[in-house]
């Protein structure tokens, strides 16, 4: 019988970041790639948020999401995730297919993907101040990311559990 093995492919650039479950791992002065295999939460510097870059609501919510998703689903934080989800589809009940497939992820314990997820309001709640802004009062038919997460972070040979 064989084993399956999830790996991580990850290129980090020069003085470049990621964190590696409850480390901050800094490259040195040289391109590096590594191969991961395991199932630490990783997350590379791109994609984190801190306290003082999550600016905005969903960007709360990408953060809070971060934070369960390093913990590992401790628990810690899912009351201050449900009063942003409900704050923001109080605001924007456009954003509920989203919000549910986030909610869904989390529930079943696929925190990585949520964060994923997450990115998509992101996306959205920019083009929506971007339209209030400019002062147009409509958005076309666009509404966060039509069912596709978005594609960034690290190569993944396997997504695996991530």
């Amino acid at each position: 019988m064989k084993l399956f093995v999830m790996v991580l492919k990850i290129e980090l650039k020069p003085g470049e970041k990621f964190i590696l479950g409850p480390s901050v791992i800094t490259n040195g002065g040289h391109r590096t790639r590594l191969f991961i295999s395991g199932k630490a939460p990783i997350l590379r510097e791109k994609d984190i948020l801190t306290k003082e870059t999550a600016d905005t609501p969903a960007k709360r919510i990408y953060l809070v999401i971060q934070l369960m998703y390093l913990d590992q689903g401790s628990g810690a934080h899912q009351d201050i995730y449900f009063d942003l989800v409900k704050y923001v589809l109080d605001t924007e009940p456009s954003m509920f297919q989203v919000i549910d497939r986030i909610n869904n992820n989390i529930l079943i314990g696929s925190l990585y993907h949520a964060l994923k997820e997450a990115r998509a309001i992101i996306d959205y709640e920019q083009e929506l101040i971007g339209h209030v802004q400019s002062g147009n009062d409509g958005l076309s038919e666009n509404e966060p990311d039509g069912g596709e997460p978005s594609r960034s972070g690290s190569d993944v040979v396997d997504e695996g559990g991530r």
